[in-house]
């Protein structure tokens, strides 16, 4: 059987509670009902991916969150995309695998942008991409295997709208246009096994929290260009499956671990024009913040207890996991950091080390992705201090046609902004994420873990 494997970022009981989206609860009583997922611990986007990609926790794949700290190089790292930092096997190679020994064909695998989806083993990838020109322009732009896959794409539906796939003006565009992709795909390869990324939901839910009447609208939305794919799909004789990586639940407080770390004297910065940035090799200890998880790295284990009783006594942190604890959370692996702090419900972690806005890096209020060392859920929001964003950014991109270079700083700095967020994991949670899908018997009763729907994916694909 044909399979498609749904990504609906987001989604959650408490967003199927609203009953803004038809077709999604059409699908799930279709199926049975819903089936509310386990995440992995951070419940983040690249760590709970691999986990359902592999059936594997993070401390067999190595996927310790969406950045990490490279000791070796001393830099911190977000966002990268290459298959060959998850420690496999992934599920197309156990469908392989299992087709080589029944001897039956191999089956054809595309993923249509879920992440580390460089380089991999499957026959058709498609994923953002941006062109970084060295007069500092960042132009949308898609990655895809085969090659010549991506000028058919942008030729069809246009550049990926890769500005409304992250930033301020993030919207159902990006979406749409992966829906698009993916069904593109179907049509040209017919593949056993697509996996498609719908983030649509990730937007909202994060800037007005998971109980804003204005996430109704964005809901119904997502529900029309998923009733859109779940058609194509069925009249292909492709069976859905839909999923989400997480839920997000309500916030309304930013813990800033690195701002107490460089007053107790465990964080170092250096100055460049004027500016405090970072300093991580030269650091003590510091935080890679990471929505609802901090990975401390520190560096001389005879500070290991001062820095530990230090971030166990900030508001807002619910405990901290040492190199036990990660064991039994299942995320020990070198990549992590030597204390892992988990934020209280209702709390998110903060990258910011700086108290005065004036010394921020000029990178800080911008959307920048691979530059900040930490995510940055503030990139969503247009500072409100702009009179007219319009205006604002037109002008800016006039100048940068004429050859300037200016930086586009649209990104405010007041953490009070963010209502939503995740990584932490609660059980029977209303903000847990779910899994959907016909001919799933085989599980047990209640609530699975994510690393189920790897044997899922390849249960369905072997009926």
């Amino acid at each position: 059987m044909r399979v498609a494997v749904l990504n609906v970022v987001g989604l959650s009981p408490s967003v199927f509670a609203r009953r803004m989206s038809p077709a999604l609860q059409a699908f799930a009583q279709r199926c049975g009902g819903i089936r509310t997922l386990e995440p992995d611990f951070p419940a983040v986007t690249c760590t709970v991916q691999s986990s359902m990609l592999t059936g594997r926790r993070p401390s067999h794949h190595g996927i310790v969150g969406n950045g990490w700290f490279d000791r070796s190089l001393n830099e911190v790292h977000f966002w990268k995309q290459s298959n060959a930092l998850v420690t496999g096997p992934m599920v197309w190679d156990t469908l392989r695998a299992r087709a080589r020994a029944a001897g039956r064909p191999m089956p054809t695998v595309a993923n249509s942008f879920w992440w580390f989806n460089m380089h991999s083993g499957v026959d058709v990838a498609v994923t953002p991409r941006p062109q970084y020109r060295a007069d500092g322009r960042k132009i949308p732009d898609c990655w895809t295997r085969p090659a010549a896959l991506r000028d058919e794409l942008q030729r069809e539906l246009g550049p990926f709208p890769l500005f409304h796939f992250w930033g301020p003006a993030a919207d159902i565009r990006s979406t749409e246009w992966i829906a698009q992709a993916a069904m593109r795909v179907e049509d040209r390869v017919q593949p056993a096994l697509q996996l498609v990324y719908l983030p649509h939901l990730d937007y909202c839910l994060q800037k007005f929290g998971p109980g804003d009447a204005r996430c109704d609208a964005e809901i119904r939305e997502l529900d029309r260009v998923f009733a859109g794919l779940e058609r194509f799909f069925a009249e292909r004789g492709v069976r859905v499956m839909v999923v989400s990586e997480y839920g997000i639940e309500p916030v309304s407080r930013a813990v800033l671990p690195n701002v107490m770390l460089r007053e107790a004297g465990f964080l170092a910065t250096r100055t460049e024009d004027g500016r405090d940035l970072l300093d991580a090799g030269e650091s003590a200890a510091f935080a890679v913040c990471d929505h609802q998880a901090a990975h401390v790295y520190v560096r001389r284990p005879e500070d290991l207890a001062a820095v530990r009783a230090l971030i166990e006594s900030m508001p807002g942190v619910e405990r901290v996991l040492d190199r036990d604890a990660q064991s039994a959370a299942g995320i020990a692996h070198a990549r992590a950091g030597e204390l892992v702090a988990v934020a209280a419900p209702g709390a998110w972690f903060a990258y910011r080390w700086w108290e005065d806005h004036a010394r921020a890096p000029d990178y800080a209020r911008t959307v920048d992705i691979h530059r900040k060392p930490g995510y940055d859920p503030l990139e969503l929001f247009m500072d409100p201090a702009i009179r007219s964003p319009a205006l604002y950014v037109g002008a800016r991109l006039a100048r940068r046609k004429l050859g300037f270079r200016v930086l586009l700083e649209t990104v405010p700095l007041d953490e009070s902004l963010v209502r939503g967020s995740h990584g932490r994991v609660e059980r029977d949670s209303p903000h847990s994420p779910i899994l959907i899908a016909d001919g799933l018997d085989h599980l047990p009763a209640g609530a699975v873990h994510v690393t189920a729907v790897h044997d899922s994916i390849v249960g369905l694909c072997e009926r």
